[in-house]
C-alpha cells in the first residue's frame, strides 16, 4: 500500500489501484482515509456528498454512498462532518472524537464492504501510538442507515458498536495506562488462567484484576480497553501496547473442571453452569456461553423450578412433617389459592413414598404440605438460616444473592416448587446442593478472603444430621431411578445424586428454562439453560460433564 506524507499542513497523496488514499493533517493525528473515485476529490477532512432524501426504506445505493461519507469523514477525524451523517450527532461526535483523542489512534484506514440491503460492513484497520509505542487494531464492524425521523435523509443509525463491535450503550473505546495493574490468575494447583483458553472466564478475570491487581503488587502497563457504563463494573482489555509486571493471583478455581465446564455450555446456547466443592464452599469452576456476554452463572435472577424442592424437603423433614419413607400423596391436582398440577398431570398410587415424590418432582406432594406447616415465613427461613440464601455472599467478584421472599396464598405454594417471586443462579443452586451433601453450609469462594479481609457469610444453624442423611438419600434415588436418571448415568460412580428443575418464566407458548444440579463425591454443580425445557434435557448433560471432571 502506498503512503502520503504531510509536509508542512499540505495533504499529499497516492494512486493505488484507482483509489486514492490521503494522509490528513492534524496535530497528532496522521490518518489513511480510504476515498472512491465516484465521489471523493481527495481533499482533507472533506467528505463524499450525502445521498439525497427520500421516503420508505433506504435503498442499497443511498445506503452506501452515505456509510462512505461517514466512514471518510470517521477516518479523518473530522467528528463534525461524521456526526452530522448519523440521526444522533452529539453521541457520534463523542465517540469519532474520542476515537482519534482517547483511545490513540494515530492512524486509521476504513474500508467500507458490499452492503446488504441498508447494512453496510466495513474493515477498521488502525494504529494506537501511546507515549512512544504503536500497535495495530484491526477489526470488522457494520452499520446500518435508515431515514432521518424529519429531514427524510439517509442517514448512519448510531450506535456505540459503530466505532467497534464490543461495544455497548454508554460504553466507550479507550487506551493509556490502566488502574489496575495486570494479573496472572492461577487454579488451585497452579496452572495459568487466560482468557484465550477459558473465554467464559474474561469478565470474571476482568473483575479480578480490578478487585486485586493493587492488591496483590505489579506495575501497570499501557492498552487498549472498553470503559464501561457502570463505574463498578470491569474494564475490558482488547489490546495490550505495553507489558507491565503481572502479579500471581491465586484462585479456587480448578483448570480441569473450568474446562469441562467451557466444553459442556457450548452445547447449548444461553446456557450456564457452576461447581462448587461441599467440603470447603471453593468455587471449582464458572462458565456461561450466552449472546450477551452476562454472567448469569453467578449474577443471574431466575425461577430455579424445582431444584428448590431441595430446600422444601429440608424444611419439611425438619419439621417432621415428611418422612423419606414415608407415604406422601401425590394427585394429580392441588388448589391453593390457585390450582397446581404435575408434569403431564400424572399422579403416583396411594402410597407412594416422599422420597419418591421427590425423585419423580411430584408438585403436589409438596404443595399438599403447605396447610400443616402453616406458617408463611417457614421456606424462607429454611433457606436463609440452613442454606445460606441471601447472607451477603462476598465471592471476590459481583455476585448475586438468592431470594426467596416470604408470600402467601398461590404466591406460597408457587414457591415451595421453585416459581413464584424466588430467584436464584447457578451459584446458588450449586451451594444448595453442597450444603444438602454436608449439612453445613459454607459461603462459596472464588479467591481467598485473606486477600482483602472480607466477611464471609455464616449459617445460623447447621442441618439436622437426619435431614441430611435423607436429603441425600433422595437425590441419589433421583439420580439412580427419577427424573435424573438419564442425565446422571454417565456420571462415574455410585456416589452420586441429583434433582431436575423447569421453570416457566413466560407466556404460556414459552419454553421453561432447563435447571439441573447434583453431586458426585466432593463435587456439587448447577446449570441453567434460558428456554431449555425440562431439567435433564439440557442443564443436566452440562452438570454431568462438570462433575465428571470432578
Amino acid at each position: 500500500m502506498g503512503e502520503g506524507t504531510q509536509v508542512n499542513g499540505a495533504t499529499k497523496g497516492a494512486i493505488v489501484g484507482g483509489v486514492f488514499l490521503a494522509m490528513l493533517g492534524g496535530a497528532g493525528y496522521g490518518v489513511y482515509t480510504l476515498v472512491g473515485d465516484d465521489g471523493g476529490d481527495g481533499k482533507g477532512g472533506e467528505t463524499t456528498t450525502q445521498a439525497g432524501t427520500g421516503t420508505g426504506p433506504v435503498g442499497e445505493k443511498d445506503a452506501a454512498k452515505t456509510a462512505k461519507a461517514f466512514l471518510t469523514a470517521w477516518a479523518a477525524g473530522d467528528e463534525r462532518g461524521a456526526a452530522d451523517l448519523t440521526n444522533n450527532a452529539a453521541a457520534a461526535q463523542a465517540a469519532v472524537g474520542g476515537f482519534r483523542t482517547k483511545a490513540y489512534v494515530s492512524k486509521a484506514v476504513i474500508t467500507p464492504g458490499t452492503p446488504n440491503g441498508a447494512t453496510v460492513p466495513f474493515k477498521v484497520e488502525a494504529e494506537i501510538t501511546y507515549e512512544g509505542t504503536t500497535k495495530p487494531l484491526v477489526y470488522d464492524s457494520q452499520l446500518t442507515v435508515v431515514r432521518g425521523l424529519t429531514s427524510g435523509k439517509p442517514l448512519v443509525d448510531w450506535q456505540p458498536s459503530v466505532i467497534h463491535p464490543q461495544l455497548q450503550k454508554d460504553e466507550a473505546l479507550r487506551a493509556g495506562a490502566p488502574a489496575s495493574p495486570p494479573v496472572k490468575a492461577v487454579d488451585r494447583n497452579g496452572e495459568e488462567l487466560t482468557a484465550e483458553k477459558y473465554p467464559s472466564l474474561r469478565q470474571v478475570l476482568d473483575e479480578l484484576r480490578q478487585t486485586y491487581g493493587g492488591k496483590a503488587g505489579g506495575r501497570a502497563g499501557a492498552e487498549v480497553w472498553i470503559e464501561p457504563a457502570a463505574k463498578e463494573a470491569p474494564r475490558r482489555t482488547l489490546l495490550t501496547l505495553v507489558e507491565g509486571e503481572p502479579s500471581t493471583l491465586k484462585t479456587y478455581l480448578d483448570a480441569k473442571a473450568q474446562a469441562a465446564a467451557e466444553q459442556a455450555v457450548t452445547k447449548f446456547p444461553e446456557a450456564s453452569v457452576v461447581a462448587v466443592q461441599p467440603s470447603s464452599g471453593h468455587i471449582l469452576a464458572v462458565a456461561n456461553n450466552r449472546k450477551d456476554g452476562f454472567n448469569a452463572a453467578m449474577r443471574g435472577t431466575r425461577a430455579p423450578g424445582s431444584t428448590m424442592k431441595i430446600v422444601t424437603a429440608a424444611m419439611l423433614l425438619d419439621r417432621g412433617l415428611v418422612a423419606a419413607d414415608r407415604p406422601a400423596e401425590c394427585a394429580k391436582t392441588v388448589t391453593w389459592g390457585r390450582e397446581f398440577h404435575n408434569l403431564k398431570n400424572f399422579e403416583l398410587p396411594p402410597g407412594t413414598s416422599f422420597a419418591t415424590s421427590f425423585a419423580r418432582s411430584c408438585n403436589t406432594a409438596f404443595i399438599k404440605q403447605i396447610k400443616p406447616v402453616d406458617d408463611d415465613s417457614a421456606l424462607p427461613k429454611e433457606a436463609t438460616e440452613v442454606f445460606g440464601i441471601d447472607l451477603d455472599w462476598k465471592t471476590g467478584i459481583k455476585s448475586t444473592d438468592g431470594k426467596v421472599p416470604p408470600a402467601t396464598g398461590a404466591a406460597a405454594a408457587a414457591e415451595y416448587i421453585g416459581q413464584g417471586q424466588i430467584t436464584m443462579n447457578p451459584l446458588n443452586v450449586a451451594s444448595i446442593t453442597a450444603t444438602a451433601r454436608t449439612g453445613v453450609f459454607r459461603q462459596p469462594l472464588l479467591v481467598s478472603p485473606e486477600l482483602d479481609g472480607r466477611t464471609i457469610a455464616k449459617a445460623e444453624r447447621r442441618m439436622k444430621s437426619s435431614v441430611q442423611q435423607q436429603l441425600v438419600s433422595m437425590m441419589k434415588l433421583t439420580a439412580s431411578s427419577g427424573t435424573a436418571k438419564e442425565a446422571m448415568a454417565p456420571v462415574r460412580g455410585s456416589d452420586k445424586g441429583a434433582k431436575t428443575g423447569s421453570a416457566e418464566v413466560g407466556g404460556a407458548g414459552d419454553s421453561p428454562d432447563s435447571w439441573f444440579t447434583g453431586f458426585s463425591g466432593d463435587v456439587a454443580a448447577a446449570a441453567m439453560v434460558e428456554g431449555g425445557g425440562h431439567g435433564g434435557e439440557a442443564a443436566g448433560p452440562i452438570v454431568a460433564q462438570v462433575l465428571n471432571a470432578g
